[in-house]
């Protein structure tokens, strides 16, 4: 065994013989391969396998890896299947766009901010040749809607919005905000202009629980939980990871975002059952692996997380979620008209 895999077993992660029935046949695996459905009835039964697939995956991914997976029942606690540094403090990229969306998200709760303001979008506001799609029409000025800034934010992970939901919601406010909600791992950096920011660190525990109050209905109010929700279900939020090798109905069934920047790559979302309610949270964040300048879905960790989601999906798809119930919106596309 290598010392990743002994510090792994050590954590606790998977039982030697899930771990040797999954890697022992030293054969390279992929994402197109056949996944075997567990049957699970409970949360510890599909933990096994989630943590097993989450194990041999990073092992063949290669790099650093950090993550914090649990399994949730319609009874009990949910089961931890993953807990590999999970409160180490890291640089979470657009993973915290969540994080920043919550905290604007709670202004609206508030009645100090409406989705429908607008925002002004002018052309020393706009990310010269950033990957979001605020920087390619050139048409400034212009506003849109504070919903409309959000959605691009959530969905295409545009670098812009950042700077939009930075005008209503300066760097010190919007940390002040998650700090209240119990997350002071979980904060964007500020620079010297008040109104904007990097998007900062947190760690998987975090994330992860940031997560669980998201769809637990205690971080935010129904009306703007279900707006959060919506963006990273829909059909062109981002699909290069867990959502990647899954059919457009399975893919509505997972909350995702997706981070990246440099060499470092993490997305972090929820499963639901088929009645909507949640079944798995994950929160994976990873760097060091080779092809940094690769930011598609070939590259090693957004690979290996495709194959995890295969399989995540796979093993809890026999349980009953716990919680709110969330229906995903149903969109199809259109040929105008």
């Amino acid at each position: 065994m290598t010392a990743r895999m002994n510090r792994r077993t050590a954590l606790g992660i998977g039982t030697a013989a899930t771990a040797g029935a999954v890697l022992g046949t030293g054969a390279p695996a992929t994402a197109k391969e056949r996944v075997v459905r567990t049957n699970a009835s409970t949360p510890a039964q599909a933990a096994a396998p989630v943590a097993a697939a989450y194990q041999q995956r990073t092992t063949e991914a290669g790099g650093s890896w950090q993550g914090y997976v649990s399994v949730a029942g319609s009874t009990g606690a949910p089961v931890v299947a993953v807990a590999d540094e999970p409160d180490l403090k890291l640089e979470a990229y657009s993973v915290n766009k969540i994080a920043v969306a919550v905290a604007v998200l709670d202004k609206v709760d508030r009645g100090l901010l409406a989705l429908t303001q607008q925002v002004d979008v002018t052309s020393s506001i706009v990310i010269p040749g950033g990957d979001g799609i605020f920087s390619l029409d050139g048409a400034y000025p212009s506003s849109v809607t504070l919903g409309h800034a959000l959605a691009a934010l959530l969905t295409v992970s545009d670098d812009t919005a950042v700077r939009l939901c930075g005008l209503v919601c300066p760097a010190a406010e919007l940390n002040t905000i998650l700090v209240a909600k119990g997350y002071p791992n979980t904060q964007v950096q500020p620079v010297a202009n008040p109104n904007r920011f990097y998007l900062g660190t947190s760690t998987p525990r975090e994330t992860h629980n940031l997560l669980r109050a998201l769809v637990g209905g205690t971080l935010l109010s129904a009306a703007s939980t279900a707006f959060l929700l919506r963006q990273l279900r829909a059909p062109i939020a981002y699909t290069d990871g867990i959502r990647h090798n899954m059919s457009s109905a399975e893919r509505a069934r997972i909350a995702t975002k997706g981070g990246w920047y440099a060499d470092a790559r993490g997305e972090a979302g929820v499963i639901f059952d088929g009645a909507g309610a949640p079944v798995l949270t994950y929160a994976t964040f990873s760097s060091g692996q080779t092809d940094a300048g690769n930011y598609g879905a070939t590259h090693p960790a957004v690979a290996a997380r495709a194959a995890m989601g295969r399989s995540f999906l796979a093993a809890v798809d026999g349980l009953t979620g716990t919680g709110p119930t969330h229906q995903p919106l149903r969109q199809r596309p259109s040929n105008g008209g």
